[in-house]
C-alpha cells in the first residue's frame, strides 16, 4: 500500500528534527490532560508516537483512496442547480474517509472531541491531503473556521459548533470577499443590523467564497451604521438556511473540485462572534494567518506532486536512446525543483513551529502565566516568517508546475497526464488569501525591524565543520548585504523607493533565513548537503543582485511609471 507520509522523506525527516518539546508541552498544559483524556500524551516521546500514527493513517488515506479520485473529481467537479450545490460522489467520500479517521478537528481541544494537536501537525496533514487532490484541501483546511470560534466565540457557540465539526457533521465557510473588495476588506459592505429583541441579521452579497454552500459560515459584515473602515466591522456566524442563497458558483482555472460561490444574504439570522468593532483587526487578521498558512501547505503539496510526476515522466521518457533525466538540461531543471521544493517546505514548518509557539505561549499568558515577553517574542517571528513562508511556497510552487509541464512537453499540456492540473491547481496559491505583493506589504515591517535576526544568530552559532563552514560564510556575506540595504533603507526614509524595494528585501531575508535553516538540517543529515549547498550558491548570486538594486538608490522606475506603462 502507497502512503504519502512513509515515501516523503522529507517530511519524515522534518517531524524527526523539528524540536517540537515547548510546543507540545504548551499545547498540553504540562501534560495535565493525560490524567483525563485516555488518547492524551503523557510526554513529548507519547506526543510524537501519536503524531507519527496519524500522519501515517493520513498518508495511506491520501495515497490510497485520495488520489486515485482526483482526476475525475478534477474533470466532474461539483454539480449546481436551483441554488443548491452538490459536491462529487468521491468528494463527498474523501470527507468521510477523513472524517472516518478522527482528523476533522485536528487542532481543536480535547472537550470538543478534538486532538488537541499543534498546527505543525495538521499542517503536515494538509500537505498531504493537497498532494493527492488540491482542492479537497480547500474543504479540510477549512477547520481554521472552528479554531475562530474555538478562540474567539462564547461558550454557548463553543459548545454548539465545536462538536460539529470535530466529528465532521459541521463544515465552514468563511465569508470576507465582496465583488467590489477583496484584498480591502476595510471597505466591506455588507450590512449587520438588530431588530429590537437584539437579534442580529445579515443583509448583501459575498463573492468567490470558497465552500460557500456549507453549514456553518463565518461572515465579516458592517455592523456599525456611518463607518467606512475597518472600525465599523464585526465577525457573525450564521447557518446555511433559505435566506441565504447561493447565486451561482464559478467556473475556474483549477481547483475544481471545491465550489467557489456567490452568495446573496437576505437577512440571514445571525449571532456576533466576539467583540462588536473588532471583526477585521483581531478576528479575520487571525483567521487569515491560518489561511495563509493552510495555502502555504496546498502550495508545497501540489509542487510535490508536480515534481514527482516530471521525474517519474523524465526517468521513462526515451529519447535517442536514453531517458531523458540523463539530459544536463532536464536534470538541471529537476535539481532545481527539489531545490526549490525543499526550500519551501524547510520554511514552512520553521513558520508553523513558531506559529505554535506564539499560539502556547499566548494561551499561556491568558492562564496568568509570567510569559509575556515569550509572547511578544514569538508573535514577532511568526507575524514575519508567515507572509514569507506563503510568498516562497506559492511563487515555487508555480514554478514547479510550470517546469513539470515543460518537462512532459506537448504531453503535459495534455489531460491525459496530472501535469496540467499541478499546474492549474497551483495558480491560484499565490492569489488567494492576500496575493504575493500583498505578503510583502505584511512581511517588511518585521524585515526592517530585524524581528528575525536572534534566529539567525542562533543559527549562525551552531559549530559547522568542512564544507558546511564555507557555506556559512558565505551566508554570513549575504546577511551582511541584507543588512547593509535594510540600514540603507532605513535611512533613506523615502515611502515610494521603500515600497518599490520592499520585495528585494524580504525575498533577500528569506534567502539568507532558508539557507541557514537548509544548512542546520544538512548538519544533521550530510545527504542533504548537496540540495544545502545548491540553494546557498544561488542565494549568494540573487542577494548581491538585490543588494546592488537597493543601494543604486534609483528612482527612475518611479519617476518613468507612466512613460514606461503608456508606452
Amino acid at each position: 500500500m502507497a502512503n504519502f507520509f512513509q515515501d516523503n522523506r522529507d517530511l519524515m525527516f522534518t517531524l524527526g528534527n523539528l524540536d517540537l518539546r515547548d510546543t507540545v508541552a504548551l499545547r498540553e498544559e504540562n501534560f495535565r490532560f493525560a490524567e483525563t483524556v485516555d488518547y492524551a500524551p503523557a510526554d513529548p516521546a507519547d506526543a510524537l508516537d501519536n503524531f507519527r500514527r496519524v500522519l501515517d493513517v493520513v498518508g495511506g488515506i491520501c495515497a490510497d483512496r485520495i488520489a486515485p479520485r482526483s482526476r475525475q473529481v478534477d474533470e466532474e467537479g461539483p454539480h449546481f442547480e436551483n441554488n443548491h450545490v452538490t459536491y462529487h460522489p468521491l468528494t463527498v467520500q474523501n470527507v468521510a474517509d477523513l472524517a472516518k479517521a478522527e482528523v476533522s478537528g485536528v487542532m481543536l481541544p480535547y472537550q470538543y472531541g478534538g486532538l488537541n494537536f499543534p498546527v505543525t501537525i495538521y499542517t503536515m496533514m494538509t500537505e498531504m491531503v493537497s498532494r493527492a487532490d488540491a482542492s479537497l484541501q480547500n474543504l479540510f483546511g477549512l477547520q481554521d473556521i472552528a479554531e475562530t470560534i474555538c478562540n474567539f466565540g462564547s461558550d454557548e457557540q463553543k459548545a454548539k459548533y465545536l462538536p460539529g465539526f470535530a466529528s465532521g457533521e459541521y463544515d465552514g465557510a468563511m465569508d470576507l470577499t465582496e465583488p467590489d473588495y477583496g484584498s480591502d476588506l476595510p471597505g466591506v459592505r455588507l450590512r449587520a443590523y438588530q431588530d429590537a429583541n437584539g437579534q442580529w441579521y445579515l443583509n448583501g452579497m459575498k463573492r468567490f467564497i470558497t465552500n460557500g454552500c456549507a453549514k456553518v459560515h463565518l461572515v465579516l459584515a458592517r455592523s456599525e451604521e456611518g463607518t467606512a473602515d475597518a472600525r465599523g466591522l464585526s465577525m457573525f456566524i450564521c447557518e446555511a438556511c433559505p435566506q441565504l442563497v447561493v447565486r451561482r458558483i464559478e467556473h475556474k482555472l483549477g481547483i475544481h473540485g471545491v465550489a467557489t460561490c456567490e452568495l446573496q444574504f437576505n437577512d440571514v439570522p445571525a449571532q456576533l462572534c466576539g467583540k462588536r468593532k473588532f471583526g477585521l483587526i483581531k478576528y479575520v487578521m487571525s483567521l487569515m494567518n491560518g489561511a495563509r498558512v493552510a495555502i502555504s501547505a496546498q502550495a508545497v503539496g501540489i509542487g510535490e506532486a508536480a515534481y514527482r510526476a516530471a521525474r517519474q515522466y523524465a526517468a521513462e521518457r526515451e529519447q535517442f536512446k536514453k531517458s531523458i533525466d540523463n539530459f544536463p538540461a532536464v536534470y538541471e531543471m529537476l535539481s532545481n525543483m527539489k531545490v526549490k521544493l525543499t526550500a519551501a517546505r524547510t520554511l514552512l514548518y520553521e513558520t508553523t513551529r513558531a506559529v505554535d509557539l506564539r499560539d502556547g505561549y499566548t494561551a499561556a499568558a491568558e492562564r496568568g502565566e509570567a510569559v509575556r515577553d515569550q509572547q511578544k517574542y514569538w508573535n514577532n517571528v511568526a507575524s514575519t516568517l508567515t507572509p514569507m513562508c506563503k510568498a516562497l511556497a506559492t511563487e515555487s510552487a508555480n514554478q514547479i508546475a510550470y517546469d513539470a509541464i515543460q518537462i512532459h512537453g506537448g504531453t503535459g499540456y495534455m489531460h491525459d497526464f496530472d501535469a496540467e492540473r499541478f499546474y492549474r491547481d497551483a495558480r491560484i496559491t499565490n492569489i488567494y488569501e492576500g496575493t504575493t505583493q500583498l505578503q510583502v506589504v505584511a512581511a517588511i515591517g518585521g524585515v526592517l525591524q530585524g524581528h528575525l535576526n536572534k534566529e539567525m544568530d542562533a543559527l549562525f552559532a551552531i559549530g559547522y565543520n568542512r564544507r558546511a563552514a564555507e557555506l556559512a560564510g558565505m551566508l554570513k556575506s549575504m546577511r551582511e548585504a541584507l543588512n547593509e540595504s535594510v540600514a540603507y533603507i532605513n535611512a533613506k526614509r523615502d515611502s515610494s523607493y521603500h515600497d518599490l524595494r520592499a520585495r528585494d528585501l524580504v525575498e533577500m531575508t528569506t534567502m539568507v533565513y532558508v539557507g541557514l535553516l537548509m544548512l542546520r538540517n544538512a548538519s544533521r543529515d550530510e545527504a542533504r548537503m548537496p540540495i544545502a549547498e545548491r540553494y546557498i550558491l544561488d542565494g549568494v548570486v540573487e542577494v548581491a543582485k538585490r543588494r546592488t538594486k537597493v543601494l543604486s538608490g534609483d528612482m527612475q522606475l518611479i519617476e518613468k511609471k507612466h512613460e514606461i506603462m503608456d508606452y
